[in-house]
This record gives structure tokens, sequence and C-alpha cells, in this order.
């Protein structure tokens, strides 16, 4: 289990040879379409605010011993922006965001809401290019068309959404714009602090582990009631939910993603990132019965044509290669 999870410093996620850090951050992305698998049935006994917390506490069986064994890695690099960053990607990333996309859908257009949500992308390269100073290669703007035309496709297929300006101008447009802002900067800010030489199983760990104080006062706020009366059977049902819940979509997924950014462009990171809706589609598909449009199929293999085509990249491959040499020479 421990190699597993990278407490020896050596997981297997770090010895991977030739694989690209960019199908990494898709693989991880990919984790995170399995969410509806877990959360559905979780609802039905379980608010929103209880199961990210019950996730977050049962994430800290891995974060606290990753902490406690790998600190001396903090050691002299707790600076203000680094400190800044953690509570970005783990406050306004994790809880932060969540919680206004979610109430955007009952304050406007929930069409208003997904299209403003396709900017994300958008605002992490912007993010990236201001502060990590990542440089734009040529065929970028390529790569972002057919990837955001995908996810329009998966989102609306070939209809246009019927908005209005009236639309566009809500409190919940505003919300939706703010949780892309947050989740596009959480790309940039995870990218940054593996510029730090923080090792991604540290950065996963305080991400889950700052986050618990936070989504405490969410939950103490909301009020949200505890549906105690279960039976063994309905209990056993839950724990085992929530346990893949946490450590599939949660933990391997965030493992494998950070694992990822740290040999890969922020810019490109954030394009990998769209694997997520394109398998939720999927995922709604064969599981739940919604039926799949050729729309949405389309976007489907436009966003893994692009992410492949990006794989192919000889700045991608460079970075890779330069990663697995940089695990190597770590490791001797």
């Amino acid at each position: 289990m421990e190699n597993a999870l990278g407490l020896n410093g050596k997981s297997v996620l770090t010895k991977g040879k030739g694989i690209n850090g960019i199908w990494y951050v898709a693989l991880g992305a990919t984790l995170w379409g399995l969410d509806p698998l877990f959360r559905i049935l979780l609802l039905k006994s379980l608010t929103s605010a209880q199961i990210v917390f019950i996730e977050h506490l049962l994430l800290a069986c891995y974060a606290l011993p990753v902490l406690i064994r790998y600190r001396e890695q903090l050691t002299g690099k707790l600076t203000l922006a680094v400190i800044g960053a953690l509570l970005f990607i783990s406050w306004g990333g994790s809880a932060i965001a969540t919680i206004l996309f979610t109430s955007a859908f009952a304050h406007g257009s929930a069409n208003a809401v997904l299209l403003l949500q396709k900017l994300q992308p958008l605002f992490a390269i912007t993010l990236a290019r201001v502060l990590l100073k990542e440089a734009l290669p040529a065929r970028f703007f390529k790569y972002i068309f057919f990837a955001l035309a995908g996810t329009y496709l998966l989102t609306f297929g070939f209809q246009s959404p019927s908005l209005g300006l009236k639309d566009l101008g809500t409190l919940s447009c505003l919300l939706s714009i703010l949780a892309a802002i947050l989740w596009g900067g959480s790309t940039v800010m995870g990218k940054f602090l593996l510029q730090k030489n923080l090792d991604f199983p540290i950065v996963t760990s305080l991400r889950f582990l700052l986050a618990i104080p936070l989504l405490f006062i969410v939950l103490m706020a909301s009020g949200d009631a505890w549906q105690l009366h279960k039976g063994t059977g309905e209990w056993a049902l839950i724990v085992v939910n929530l346990l893949f819940q946490a450590f599939f979509p949660g933990l391997i997924s965030m493992l494998l993603y950070y694992k990822g950014l740290s040999s890969t462009k922020a810019f490109l990171a954030t394009i990998a990132e769209l694997s997520f809706p394109a398998v939720g589609v999927l995922i709604n598909w064969l599981v739940f019965d919604q039926a799949l449009t050729i729309g949405q199929l389309i976007g489907f293999l436009l966003i893994w044509s692009t992410l492949w085509f990006m794989g192919r990249t000889p700045e991608s491959k460079a970075a890779a290669s330069g990663a697995n040499e940089k695990l190597d020479a770590s490791t001797v």
C-alpha cells in the first residue's frame, strides 16, 4: 500500500518511463469523471457538505502520515507565496469553487452557467502566462480551439443555447465565472508549488488537510441534519461508497494529476483536464442511460484527439524525458 500511494518517496506513480505528463493529468481528470457513480448513491443519505467533509477526513489517513514523514521538505519553503498558493488550491479550488458553481445553478440559467464555465482554460492560460511566464507554442491556439469546441459539443451538441443578454448578466453568471477563475487558478498555483521543489505527494496531502477546517465551518453553517436511522446493510453500502469515492476520484486522481503537472506546462494541463467532462458524458451514457448525441460523440473525439496531438509535441516529450531523468537521478 505504501508503494502504491507514494509514502516511501518512490511510488509506482513515479516510475513510468517515457509516459508523457499530459497523460497523467488526463488520467487523473478521467477519474474525476467516475465521481457520479458514487456520489449519486451517497446523496440519498448525506448532503453534499457532509459527503465532502467525510471524504477529506478519510483522505487525512493518507495525507497526515505523508506530511509527518516528509515534513523536512517544507523547511525553508513556507514563504507567504507558498502558503497563499496552498490555501488557494485547498480552499479556493476544492471548497469555494464547488460551492460557487453549485449555487450558480440555483440563481439563473443552467445553459449560461455551463457556457461561462468553459472559460476556465482561458483563465488558467492567462494566469500561467502572467505568473509563471509560460510561453505559448505556435500550435497552442489550434489545441485550445478544438478542445473548447469539443467541450461545447459535449454540453450543447449542435444546438445553440437560447440565451439573452439578461441571462448573461445575472448573479449565477458571476458565480460561474468566479468558479472558473478559481479552478483555472488552482492549476497554475499547483504548478507554482511543484516548481518550488515540493514533491507531488506533499502537495496532494496539504491540499486535503488544509481544506478540512474550511469544510468544517461550511458544514456547521449549513446546519444539515445527519440521517442516522439506517440499517446495518445500508450503512455498509454507504461506507463502501465513501471509501471508493475518497480514494479513487479523490486521492489517486490527485496523485496522478500532480504527478503529471510536475512535468507539464500549466496551459497544456488545463486542456488535458477537459478529459473530465468527456468521461462524465460517457459515464452518463453507459451507466445512467442518458442518450449520447452525435454532437457529444464528436465533442468526445475532438477532446481526446487534441490530447493525443498534444502528447506528441516535441515540447511535451522533452518535458516528460526531463522529468524521468530527474526521477532516476533522485533514486540513485
